[in-house]
């Protein structure tokens, strides 16, 4: 203790407190650095559990987004995405709905004139009716739907009249000021004949209807800057300034794809139907919806408690927003055709189009009145559309048909691309651009959009799957099939790459209008509706064209039980007819497959006439186009099409020999590949076929003939099943009654016809290759 005390004294006890006070600080350091510690440690917890919970909603949005686009087989039924179904999102109470439309309008390109719309009515103000009449000579509010008198009658006009009335008449649009003579509400004729179609008036000129439409565009240039270029409305005679088939382009200018909305008023984000939603009535509106579903076969109540220029879900895929298109993409007409259309879906259809394009490559809008019956559809509807100086309105006066009405809109087009829409569409976001970017790079190629699901009872907005094109089977009929995965795996194809389409559904594309003249068009021998689809679709293949599906350009489509309308004549001969038209100048040799499917009536001229065809075949040989044997080996090859449905020999189960053609009869030898005169075919019109000759059965006895092959015969047909039959391997004449077949004499090798017995081998036949059974 002594010496402990003696230690403190002095300069020890100075080293001593020091001593401590480094303990004591040490102590107070490892506690702040453990504190710290946890600090950190605490902080990489909560950034790895947020790490964590991103990557998990990240690998959810992959999941849906793969399970969305991967293709579905849905037989011919459209392929509609049932499970993503727009505007049912399901949302927490902070979230805006509109927040849920992904693309909002870029308010810089957005529109907004001083009209206020209130469901399908609108409100104009004094100021914007004065500035109106200032800026458009009054004409605007004014203008009259152009009556067009279609007649038919009119023999002597020809294709190439038309091509030299398009080329070389005065631009169709005119300033009010370079004559102040011309009239607004001048009567033009339309004569549509089987060779063509004829716009004339009395002065000699095309017609327009308006005389309106400001003479500049304002557009802005590839650095952003603003900047005005005079419009050429005769620009289709000069020349197409974008790329020809080669796909050379003047200008190298690119830009994103702008995903334009316009709107004419603050969207209510809280209206009925708004962003695509599927709207769910009150059973008390039953009775109602019920009462005017015909109007439009759809809920036409509940169409007309949807706003005129709603939102609809952006359902392009991700990498469409990113896409660039040239800058000097060429103009469009886009023309609806209709008859007794329902008055909202029809403005809706023409609002989607005015709030969704770019305003300087929207040329106009045509809107073809088919004769329609309904009083909205005539002073009403000019008054409506008079305050959009680029929607023009011609009228037939006789009903025509979607065929004929689109080849008048066509005739006065002033765009260089037609834009063909049906009136009970709503266009998305971004449409546009793509369809024309596609006619840029190469003039004869025919886009068509992405054809999306409005559906006929909640007005909802589907989606649909991805990798679909359309395509047909026999007889003829149109159906939507997926793209076959060896293709897209072959291509490595992406959700946003064109898709080769081998027919089009023919209501919504875009075509050179140049292009669509020189194809001839439409054939004018078509009547009202139906196969004008694969008309064109063969048309543009074989002679030189190409159709895509564009994913990035996708169009809403009110899908119809049946048609609203009624045809001027009867609706099944009517497209019998036209696919009958289409048959025998497209399908070669293959032809009989359509006919063999039920439509040999057609064959008989005394049950229809479908008209004559000399025009259309010398079309086909001038245009120099491909077989359709080509079409189906290079554009639709998975299509399993054989000629015959059996050929080769026919072998008889008794006689063990094989049926032989000698000189002008039939007889039976041993069976041998190598000789010719074995070889038959049983065609698809049923025929037993060697060349030209075909095997007749005798209407009196039991013989039978050697005859030259017509189709239009009964007595050449013969019925052959090789299973699921009573007379299984059987050759049944349809043309003698009570069931005769053809069997074979074992005394002396001859044929004959005998009632047929389900047992006898004696009648029994069977074919080298079966094809069809």
């Amino acid at each position: 203790m002594m010496k402990v005390r003696r230690y403190l004294r002095g300069s020890g006890r100075v080293l001593a407190f020091v001593f401590i006070a480094s303990v004591i600080w040490l102590l107070f350091d490892m506690a702040a650095l453990r504190l710290s510690i946890n600090d950190v440690n605490s902080q990489l917890l909560r950034e790895r559990v947020n790490r964590e919970k991103e990557i998990m909603m990240l690998k959810k949005q992959q999941q849906q987004h793969v399970w969305a686009t991967q293709p579905k087989r849905r037989g011919f039924k459209h392929p509609v995405e049932r499970v993503t179904r727009p505007g049912k999102i399901q949302q927490s109470p902070s979230i805006k709905l509109d927040e849920v439309y992904r693309n909002k309008p870029d308010p810089k390109l957005e529109i907004k004139p001083s009209d206020q719309r209130h469901g399908g009515h609108v409100v104009k103000n004094d100021s914007s009716k004065s500035s109106s009449n200032q800026n458009n000579g009054g004409s605007l509010l004014g203008k009259k739907a152009v009556n067009l008198d279609l007649n038919v009658a009119v023999a002597n006009v020809t294709r190439k009249a038309l091509k030299k009335e398009l080329d070389e008449s005065p631009p169709l649009a005119r300033n009010p000021s370079d004559n102040q003579d011309s009239k607004t509400n001048e009567k033009v004729k339309v004569d549509v004949v089987k060779s063509g179609v004829k716009v004339s008036q009395p002065n000699g000129e095309e017609a327009h209807p308006v005389k309106t439409i400001s003479q500049q565009t304002h557009v802005r240039d590839a650095n952003g800057k603003k900047k005005e270029e005079e419009e050429e409305e005769g620009r289709p005679n000069a020349g197409p300034r974008w790329g020809n088939h080669s796909g050379a382009v003047r200008k190298p200018g690119v830009h994103k794809v702008l995903s334009l909305d316009a709107t004419h008023a603050p969207r209510d984000p809280h209206a009925v139907g708004q962003f695509g939603q599927a709207v769910l009535l009150p059973g008390s509106r039953d009775a109602e919806v019920r009462r005017r579903w015909d109007e439009g076969h759809f809920n036409v109540y509940l169409s007309d408690q949807i706003p005129v220029d709603r939102a609809v879900p952006d359902t392009r895929p991700e990498m469409c927003s990113q896409s660039l298109v040239h800058d000097d993409l060429p103009t469009t007409t886009v023309i609806f055709c209709f008859v007794d259309e329902v008055w909202s879906t029809l403005l809706r259809s023409v609002h989607s189009v005015l709030n969704r394009s770019p305003p300087h490559l929207l040329k106009e809008i045509i809107l073809v009145d088919d004769a329609s019956t309904k009083d909205h559809l005539k002073e009403q509807l000019d008054e409506y559309m008079s305050q959009f100086p680029k929607v023009r309105i011609i009228r037939l006066k006789e009903r025509q048909g979607l065929i004929r009405a689109r080849l008048a809109g066509a005739a006065v087009a002033k765009g260089e691309v037609l834009t063909f829409l049906d009136s009970h569409i709503e266009c998305n976001v971004g449409w546009l651009e793509p369809l024309l970017e596609r006619v840029y790079l190469d003039r004869k190629k025919v886009p068509c959009p992405v054809i999306e699901v409005i559906s006929d009872k909640d007005m909802s907005y589907l989606l649909v799957d991805n990798f679909q094109r359309g395509i047909f089977k026999w007889p003829l009929v149109f159906g939507w099939s997926p793209v076959p995965e060896d293709v897209i795996k072959k291509n490595n194809m992406k959700v946003t790459d064109p898709i080769r389409c081998p027919v089009m559904a023919g209501g919504l594309f875009s075509i050179d209008k140049k292009y669509f003249f020189e194809l001839g068009a439409y054939d004018p021998g078509l009547d009202v509706w139906g196969g004008e689809n694969m008309e064109i679709s063969f048309k543009i293949w074989m002679c030189g064209g190409e159709i895509e599906i564009i994913p990035c350009s996708r169009v809403g489509h009110i899908f119809r039980g049946q048609n609203p309308y009624k045809f001027p004549k009867d609706r099944q001969k009517t497209v019998e007819r036209n696919l009958a038209r289409v048959a025998e100048v497209w399908l070669d040799e293959y032809k009989d497959l359509f006919y063999g499917h039920g439509y040999q009536h057609l064959l008989d001229k005394k049950v229809i006439d479908i008209g004559n065809l000399t025009e259309q075949i010398e079309l086909r040989k001038r245009l120099k186009c491909k077989s359709f044997k080509w079409y189906l080996e290079n554009v639709f090859p998975d299509m399993d099409t054989p000629v015959v449905k059996a050929e080769g020999l026919i072998f008889n189960r008794g006689l063990r020999k094989c049926l032989a053609l000698q000189k002008d009869s039939l007889s039976f030898e041993i069976c041998d590949l190598s000789k010719k005169n074995q070889q038959f075919n049983y065609t698809w019109m049923k025929n037993i076929r060697h060349h030209d000759l075909c095997v007749a059965a005798q209407n009196e006895g039991s013989g039978f003939a050697l005859v030259p092959c017509d189709n239009s015969k009964r007595e050449l047909r013969w019925f052959y099943k090789t299973s699921d039959s009573a007379l299984t391997e059987h050759l049944i004449s349809e043309f003698v009654g009570n069931h005769m077949c053809l069997e074979a004499e074992p005394r002396d090798d001859s044929l004959r016809l005998r009632p047929c017995q389900p047992s006898s081998v004696f009648q029994k036949w069977e074919f080298t290759h079966h094809y069809v059974r």
